[in-house]
């Protein structure tokens, strides 16, 4: 019994979650996050939960505040290798402004990185999050460094481009794998080393390697035996026979006449011989590979030495974008449920109260319309009776005067 019970306890804290760091902002964010003074002119963020929430108080995040503007904010957290664990990282974003261009991503950085000086060429870990810059860029961004190469992910992987509020979870495993999720729902996954350039290809064509000269790769051939018939060259166009050149022509004054061009009803267009099957084809020609001296295997592809930090460094056109709920653990379990207690929560609630505004915006605006409609029909009706009045006294004055006896 007590070893049942040492067995128990033991896996209860096998299984406990490692927070590594989680953000939910409050009034007091800005005590744990530090703004960039690289450039002078760095967008704010500000705490809000926008113009339509589920929840007015869990949906407070940190929002952009002003365009055109390249925005610079970091956090920092104890430090932690992901060796031989899965790393999470999962946060919410709304772009309710209907961003037409900008960043919605994370950065996650080694912790030397100085925070008063991160920017663009900051070195960091991995960058995680959606991108949009018109209809030709809707994507999340997974890069990883590697070796001092930023790589970005070869599979396209499209985010979510509407006003909500959505959740983005990338996790890294240990064996080399990975997953993104939107929404709590896989989205993509794969290998590192199949989706990434980390690594020189394994194979390469053999420079040694050469088509043989009599190697035939067409698989159809002309029919030698084929010829052209004798009739077959006929002119593209004829004149009309059933012109006739008219009465009035004159060849000094107007020429030689000539009949108009017509298309040949017996035209065959170029001749061609037919294709028959090539009885010396060989099929196409595979260049020989063989093993790359180059490459080198990593079992660690998937591993980081040093997490520390973790920071927004964003370029938005127009702002209006809330991240909240930023959370980096080892267990993806717990990152599901954290999604689901904070964003599944809220975001029916949130579709419900923005869908109630744009109803009160559309019978606003129809209440408008029809006021305006019924004072251009009324300025109207005024128009025709003042043309009527008109028209009335016109009648009057021209009305013939009597004659009087005088006049008779």
């Amino acid at each position: 019994m007590k070893f049942a019970l040492i067995l128990l306890f033991v896996g209860l804290a096998l299984a406990e979650p490692t927070v590594y760091f989680k953000e939910e902002f409050d009034d007091s964010w800005e005590d744990r996050w530090v703004q960039s003074l690289h450039k002078s002119d760095l967008g704010k963020f500000k705490l809000s939960a926008g113009k339509f929430y589920g929840d007015a108080e869990k949906d407070k995040g940190i929002q952009t505040s002003q365009d055109a503007r390249f925005y610079g904010l970091s956090a920092k957290f104890d430090k932690f290798s992901n060796e031989g664990k899965t790393l999470v990282i999962q946060f919410t974003v709304k772009h309710e402004q209907d961003i037409d261009c900008g960043g919605g991503y994370v950065k996650l950085f080694p912790s030397d990185l100085d925070q008063s000086d991160m920017h663009g060429e900051s070195p960091y870990n991995i960058m995680f999050g959606p991108d949009i810059c018109g209809p030709g860029t809707k994507k999340v961004h997974v890069i990883f460094a590697y070796k001092g190469k930023n790589l970005l992910v070869k599979k396209d992987i499209r985010c979510k481009d509407d006003v909500y509020s959505h959740l983005y979870t990338l996790i890294v495993r240990p064996d080399n794998t990975y997953e993104v999720k939107i929404d709590n729902e896989k989205v993509e996954s794969g290998e590192l080393e199949a989706d990434w350039d980390f690594l020189a290809p394994k194979k390469i064509p053999d420079p040694d390697a050469k088509k043989p000269d009599d190697w035939d790769e067409r698989e159809q051939i002309d029919d030698p035996e084929d010829s052209k018939p004798e009739d077959w060259d006929k002119p593209e166009h004829i004149p009309d026979p059933e012109a006739k050149k008219p009465d009035d022509w004159d060849d000094e004054m107007d020429g030689e006449w000539e009949p108009p061009m017509i298309d040949n009803p017996d035209y065959k267009g170029e001749w061609k011989p037919k294709k028959i099957d090539n009885p010396d084809y060989k099929g196409k020609w595979i260049h020989p590979e063989i093993d790359n001296p180059e490459y080198e295997a990593d079992s660690n592809l998937y591993s980081f030495s040093d997490f520390g930090v973790i920071g927004f460094d964003l370029w938005q056109v127009k702002s209006g974008t809330i991240f909240d709920n930023i959370l980096i653990t080892d267990d993806v379990a717990y990152a599901e449920e954290v999604g689901n207690e904070t964003w599944g929560k809220t975001k029916d609630p949130e579709k419900k109260m923005k869908e109630g505004q744009d109803e009160e915006e559309r019978l606003k605006r129809e209440e408008e319309e029809k006021k305006q409609k019924e004072e251009e029909d009324a300025s109207k009706d005024d128009e025709d009776d003042d043309e009527e009045a008109a028209e009335a006294d016109d009648d009057e004055e021209e009305e013939p005067e009597p004659i009087g006896k005088d006049e008779l």
